[in-house]
């Protein structure tokens, strides 16, 4: 990994827009300016990836395809609908997550689902309580139609706002707010039978 080239003290304003410009160079198909992107992001999109992959080389994977998305689709960022941070953070975590899924395993969840779903704190008792609740959330979710289960993934465990799920997903905002309104009340239906 290269380091950070950019100040730390130096306002996010100020970076977004030297971003934006290398983006905008990008899509003239300027490598420098990808190699300049490169340099004062990828720590960034390296950590985020491997908080959700909790594996270096899927993470240095995700990382890498973000890059050569960037250096085919630069013209295709809009900068009235995103910063280039968050642009990058969102192609980011879209990847991770689909990373996620692909792995052979479809119960396999990332560490952060885990810790969401358990408590390390508790007593043997409790930790067996909170396994069979664990596996209760996780059957509950498999209820859920795919779309229904990436948008509440999305929004409860990746913590994205609706319009980040909206630009994710290429869905309008109104139909990611009913998506997780009907998936919220199927889960409370499905949880409901295991009381």
């Amino acid at each position: 990994m290269s380091q950070d080239i950019y100040k730390k003290s130096e306002p996010a304003s100020e970076r977004n827009l030297r971003w934006q410009s290398l983006i905008a160079l990008i899509a003239n198909e300027h490598e420098e300016s990808l190699g300049k992107l490169y340099d004062e992001t990828n720590r960034l999109l390296y950590s985020l990836a491997l908080q959700i992959l909790s594996n270096d080389d899927d993470a240095e994977e995700v990382m890498l395809d973000v890059y050569k998305y960037v250096w085919k689709s630069a013209s295709n960022y809009d900068p009235e609908q995103s910063n280039p941070a968050t642009w990058l953070v969102m192609l980011t975590r879209s990847r991770a997550i689909d990373k996620l899924r692909s792995r052979k395993n479809p119960l396999e969840l990332s560490d952060t689902l885990e810790r969401e779903l358990s408590n390390t704190d508790a007593n043997p008792e409790d930790s067996v309580m909170g396994l069979e609740k664990r596996q209760i959330v996780l059957d509950a979710l498999t209820e859920l139609s795919p779309k229904q289960r990436k948008v509440i993934e999305l929004s409860y465990f990746y913590q994205f706002n609706q319009s980040e799920i909206s630009q994710m997903l290429d869905m309008p905002v109104g139909s990611v707010k009913s998506t997780i309104r009907l998936a919220k009340e199927k889960l409370k239906n499905t949880l409901a039978l295991f009381e």
